[in-house]
C-alpha cells in the first residue's frame, strides 16, 4: 500500500471535520486538490473512505479504522517535529490541555501565566465534565489533563499540585450563617444540591456522608457549578463546592461558608496523562510549571 504522510493528513483533517470545504479551508488549499489527494489515498487503500448521503459527508467503517491509525501518525509526527525544534532551541510547539469545570476558574490565570513564561507555545484549552475528560484520556486526545480524582479505569499518571478544599455554601440569609461548629447531624437535615452522578466533587461528596453515615437529603441536579451556586442562592438548598469556584461570590456576599465540623473536605487537583506516554518538549514545561507554579498563581489572585 503507498501511502504518504500528505495524504493522511489531509485525511486527518477530512474525517475530523467531516466536510471537504472546511478541511480546505483549515489547510489553506482549495477543494478540488483536497478530493484528488483522497481519491488516490481510497485507490491505494483499494476501499472507500467516505460515503456521501445528500451534502452529509460520512466515514466508512474502512475510513473509521484509517481515522484512528491517522490520528496517532499525525500525532506522532508533530512530536518528532516539536522534539527537533527543541533539541534546535527553539520556544515552539502546540500543547492541548484539558480541565475539569471546576478547574477552570483558575485554568485561564494558570495558562496565562505558562504562556508568559512559553510565549511560542500554541496553547489549546478544553473545559469538561469528569466523563468526557475520561474518554479524551482513554483515547490519548490530549497532551494533559487537570481534573479532581484520577480515573481508575484508565492507565495513567497522576501528580497532585494544588490542594482542592470542598466547602458548604448557603445564600447569606439562611438560618445556619454564623452558626460555629455545625454538626454533621444537624447539616444531613438540609436539602443539598447536587451535580450530576459520576461528577468528582459529588463521587468526594457521598463518600464523605457515607464514611460518618449520614443520609444526602437530594434536591434539584445541576450538570454545572454555576447552576449549583445560582440554585443555592435562589434557597433551594445547601451546595458542597470547591472553594476556588465561590471566591467571587464570597466577596460580594452573595454566598456564604458555612462553618461546619470536618470540613473542608480535603481533596487535591491532579495533572493527569497517559501512562507510558511519550513527552513533547510543550507537555514537559507545561507539567514543571504546574508542580512548580500553580499554588503561586492561586495565592497571588486571592491576594
Amino acid at each position: 500500500m503507498n501511502v504518504t504522510f500528505r495524504q493522511l493528513s489531509l485525511f486527518e483533517s477530512v474525517a475530523r471535520n467531516l466536510s471537504f470545504t472546511r478541511a480546505a479551508e483549515e489547510l489553506h488549499l482549495s477543494q478540488p486538490a483536497v478530493s484528488m489527494q483522497i481519491r488516490q489515498l481510497e485507490e491505494s487503500v483499494g476501499l472507500p473512505l467516505f460515503e456521501k448521503l445528500g451534502k452529509q459527508v460520512n466515514l466508512t467503517e474502512v475510513g473509521r479504522e484509517v481515522y484512528h491509525y491517522s490520528q496517532g501518525i499525525n500525532r506522532y509526527l508533530t512530536e518528532m517535529e516539536e522534539v527537533l525544534e527543541s533539541l534546535k532551541g527553539l520556544n515552539r510547539g502546540h500543547l492541548h490541555v484539558a480541565v475539569a469545570s471546576t478547574v477552570n476558574y483558575f485554568a485561564p490565570r494558570l495558562m496565562a501565566a505558562f504562556h508568559k513564561a512559553y510565549p511560542g507555545i500554541d496553547l489549546e484549552l478544553d473545559v469538561a465534565n469528569r466523563e468526557r475528560l475520561i474518554q479524551l484520556l482513554v483515547a490519548n486526545a490530549v497532551d494533559m489533563v487537570l481534573m479532581g480524582q484520577p480515573p481508575d479505569s484508565v492507565e495513567v499518571e497522576s501528580e497532585a499540585f494544588m490542594q482542592n478544599p470542598l466547602v458548604v455554601v448557603a445564600p447569606p440569609g439562611h438560618p445556619l450563617n454564623g452558626k460555629r461548629q455545625i454538626s454533621l447531624e444537624r447539616l444531613a437535615e438540609e436539602i443539598f444540591v447536587m451535580r450530576e452522578p459520576g461528577s468528582g466533587t459529588r463521587q468526594a461528596m457521598e463518600r464523605f456522608f457515607q464514611e460518618h453515615q449520614l443520609t444526602i437529603r437530594q434536591g434539584m441536579q445541576m450538570t454545572r457549578n454555576e447552576a449549583i451556586k445560582q440554585a443555592v442562592r435562589a434557597g433551594l438548598g445547601l451546595g458542597i463546592v470547591s472553594a476556588h469556584t465561590i471566591e467571587l461570590e464570597l466577596e460580594t456576599g452573595r454566598l456564604v461558608m458555612l462553618d461546619v465540623e470536618s470540613f473542608p473536605i480535603e481533596r487535591q487537583w491532579y495533572l493527569v496523562y497517559r501512562k507510558r506516554k511519550r513527552m513533547s518538549p510543550p507537555s514537559r514545561a507545561f507539567r514543571n510549571f504546574v508542580l512548580s507554579e500553580a499554588q503561586n498563581v492561586s495565592d497571588n489572585r486571592e491576594r
